[in-house]
């Protein structure tokens, strides 16, 4: 068997043997892990499918997540035919149709009916955005590196103040920027400082991983020494957010075998429109996703063949995952800003990690382990993972020179797209579509600036040469 080289790490199509390759995509499964399971816990709770009458259907749902989210990876990583971008992406369950599927949930008055409506809509628009995909060769001089740097510019610039919260212990939680969690997040990125620069290639390759370890071995050394409840201000007594709670791994069960079609398929124009659309949105943040993984990891552009085959596999993997009651399966930005940070583009790696989370959502026990995570931990790692996303914006951006033009679509596309979707109260007088296509994150609107900016901006002589 051939040995292992350091230098196969940033080769994405280099053999590598387990030692390697476990530690790599493990760390990538820590990354996003947390991740994967919230949007469905927002929906499910917005349809009311909540209490101990739904507890063994949500628990179906959340082991449904990490199986369809390792296997559509595998597809993206070595691709079905024209399904598959055989790119270094991490594929999971969006966040970017929350405003949607909660306007959705509303409208339809909750309930299983409402739940199985949006599942109906998100086969319908998987298919919807895996024709779109079909025709991306077309569709490729409209994001430029000036366009679709911009949008990974986006990605990054949203995704930081989520690692920010998730450093402070997480805004849902009761001790929220506490100092027991911000001295946990601190701790946790200089660890990662410490191992990203050994002169070691697997320590210095697995630091994410190793940041995470040392984390949890933190937070349970904290348990023996400082308190593990608190009082709110009501005289409420809560558990703090970083304490470990292992009796959720000791009563997980070893082994379940997921169902396809845990809730039917209901189709609904009420539900299916506006998911098309979300669709649409889906397919840029998709393109602006494998550029920034392409450039940051592989120092070059993106091919027409790895665009299209990847919005394609976002498409049929998020009907894929309707079929077994998962909300869309996209490209998670998060993972991205990993490989932006560690150059690792190793395919047979991130198999590992897919095939980890496969095995997460038969093995109940062992997604139990990492989903006690505390999020100042994961927040530790993702500050410096989201920024490495804004390097990579950055990278693409300036491949074309930052002549007048240029620079206008970039200012205006991040002044007023992206300082629109930051401040959505701005949008409260318009179409409620709107409001759900434009008022989910800053990614959206300055996608389309950036986009509409570029056709309608003439090019001057030298960009035309170019």
């Amino acid at each position: 068997m051939k040995k292992t080289k350091m230098w196969d790490a940033y080769q994405f199509e280099a053999p590598m043997g387990l030692k390697f390759a476990l530690p790599l995509g493990l760390q990538h499964v820590l990354a996003m892990f947390v991740g994967n399971l919230t949007p469905l816990l927002i929906i499910t709770g917005a349809c009311g499918i909540v209490g101990d009458e739904f507890a063994a259907l949500r628990i179906e749902l959340l082991q449904n997540a990490m199986l369809v989210a390792g296997v559509v990876t595998l597809v993206q990583l070595y691709s079905i035919g024209p399904i598959g971008g055989k790119v270094p992406i991490i594929m999971g369950t969006s966040s970017g149709f929350i405003g949607v599927f909660n306007s959705v949930a509303a409208s339809m008055g909750g309930g299983i009916l409402a739940y199985s409506a949006i599942m109906g809509a998100s086969v319908i628009g998987g298919l919807f955005e895996t024709i779109l995909g079909s025709f991306l060769k077309s569709l490729r001089r409209f994001f430029p590196p000036v366009v679709t740097g911009t949008v990974v510019l986006s990605i990054g610039l949203s995704l930081i103040a989520v690692g920010v919260n998730s450093f402070g212990g997480g805004v849902t939680a009761k001790d929220f920027a506490s100092l027991e969690n911000l001295g946990l997040g601190l701790f946790v990125l200089i660890i990662i400082l410490i191992f990203k620069n050994s002169n070691n290639f697997l320590v210095r390759s697995s630091s994410i991983l190793l940041g995470i370890i040392v984390g949890y071995v933190a937070a349970a050394a904290m348990a023996l020494f400082l308190p593990t409840t608190g009082v709110t201000a009501d005289g409420v007594t809560f558990v703090k957010s970083w304490v470990l709670n292992w009796d959720k791994v000791w009563q997980a069960s070893w082994f379940a075998v997921p169902s396809m079609m845990p809730v039917p398929l209901t189709f609904d124009m009420r539900a299916i429109l506006p998911v098309c659309i979300m669709f649409i949105v889906t397919a840029v943040e998709t393109v602006g996703d494998i550029s920034g993984v392409v450039v940051g990891g592989m120092d070059r552009e993106a091919t027409e063949k790895e665009l299209a085959g990847g919005v394609m596999c976002d498409g049929i993997g998020s009907s894929f995952a309707a079929l077994f009651g998962v909300l869309p399966n996209t490209s998670f930005s998060q993972n991205v800003g990993l490989v932006a940070m560690t150059k690792v583009v190793n395919r047979f790696a991130l198999a590992t990690g897919a095939v980890f989370l496969i095995l997460c959502g038969l093995i109940p026990k062992l997604s139990a382990v990492v989903s006690i995570m505390p999020q100042a931990v994961l927040g530790g790692a993702a500050v410096m993972m989201f920024a490495s996303i804004v390097v990579s914006g950055v990278q693409l951006i300036t491949r074309d020179p930052l002549n007048a033009r240029n620079l206008s679509i970039i200012s205006v596309a991040l002044g007023l797209g992206y300082g629109i979707g930051s401040n959505f109260g701005i949008l409260k007088h318009l179409p409620e579509m709107v409001r759900l296509i434009f008022g989910g994150s800053g990614i959206v609107p300055a996608a389309l600036v950036a986009i509409v900016m570029n056709i309608m901006m003439p090019k001057d002589e030298e960009t035309k040469e170019e």
